[in-house]
């Protein structure tokens, strides 16, 4: 279910070739051509994430890639068997069993046994993004991925454990994860400082959940909505839950957020495994500039031109002119040797 529904999605990214005529005789255009061949970088740590694996893996696919590579730690030399099952769910059967630094290198630059990619994606700890930042330029990369985090905004008709239980649930993820709540409702906020408590009781990380609350974890009480989006787009989380009234309104106000989750019946929860939209998201702020992982990661665009001799006769002097104001008589000579 979970792969059909991450297909679902990633289709509507998909990009077409285009052409125009311009003027007579003249044919601009772009193409969009698949990679030929992306490394994925399935996480093992703390944890194994095979929902990861699909959400790299399929749009990778549907783009048109033909080689995929993934590379993953093991535990006791065996590669874990949900990465092994989400692999095979997503066609791409080239796994390494290598993880950290050195298989981001490997993939950068090739080894005798892993083939040189052109792009690699996927998130890892912080030797793997210092790494992937270092290969960039002989190589392509997603993004710098940090840790995970959260931003809720809520008012006072926000159900207190449903804002505890998302925040727990990014908590969880590792020491440095983020979960902040902006609310307008001081009530609202010492009932959600109440459930995180009691709910964290019964989880199994609660060790994790503990350090991370306490180093990244905040609810910020704001003079109103407006003022909890200023500070929200300021922040430009990875996940951003809109426990409002009127989520679709506050929206309309976000301009920088990775995914945004609308409504108490919406946790970000869902969107990791089974809502169908990329999980792979900008962290640590990077929203301001970035986009979720998807279909277009996996493309490269080439522009295409043509003139016929005529085409080119009407361009040739202002062409010619700009070039000699750069100094270059040689692209300007280039132009006018073809207009004689």
């Amino acid at each position: 279910m979970a792969a059909a529904r991450i297909e679902k999605y990633h289709r509507h990214q998909i990009n077409q070739d285009w052409s125009l005529k311009d003027e007579e005789g003249i044919e601009l255009g772009q193409r969009i051509l698949p990679l030929q061949r992306v490394g994925i970088y399935a996480p093992g740590g703390k944890a194994f994430y095979p929902s990861t694996l699909l959400m790299a893996a399929i749009p990778a696919k549907i783009a048109g890639v033909k080689g995929i590579i993934i590379v993953t730690p093991v535990k006791d030399g065996k590669i874990n068997p949900l990465v092994a099952a989400a692999a095979d769910i997503c066609g791409v059967n080239r796994i390494f069993k290598i993880g950290g630094a050195q298989a981001i290198a490997a993939l950068a630059y090739g080894t005798k046994s892993i083939p040189q990619v052109d792009k690699i994606v996927g998130p890892g700890n912080a030797y793997v993004a210092a790494t992937k930042k270092l290969v960039f330029g002989q190589v392509g990369i997603d993004m710098i991925a940090g840790p995970s985090e959260i931003l809720i905004i809520a008012d006072k008709t926000a159900n207190a454990s449903f804002a505890a239980a998302d925040m727990l649930s990014q908590a969880e993820h590792d020491e440095m994860a983020v979960a902040v709540l902006f609310t307008t409702s001081e009530a609202f906020a010492q009932k959600v400082a109440k459930e995180i408590d009691e709910q964290m009781k019964t989880l199994e990380r609660k060790k994790i959940i503990k350090s991370s609350l306490k180093n990244f974890g905040a609810i910020i009480i704001t003079k109103d909505l407006i003022h909890a989006v200023e500070l929200a787009n300021d922040f430009a989380p990875e996940h951003l839950e809109l426990m409002v009234e009127n989520p679709a309104e506050i929206l309309k106000r976000v301009q920088n957020a990775g995914s945004v989750f609308l409504g108490s019946y919406t946790p970000e929860a869902l969107s990791d495994y089974l809502a169908g939209g990329n999980h792979i998201l900008p962290t640590s702020g990077t929203a301001r500039f970035s986009s979720p992982l998807g279909v277009y990661d996996f493309v490269k665009r080439m522009s295409v031109s043509s003139f016929t001799p005529e085409a080119l006769d009407k361009l040739a002097s202002p062409t010619s002119r700009f070039a000699k104001l750069e100094g270059l008589d040689a692209h300007a000579n280039s132009v006018l040797v073809r207009n004689k």
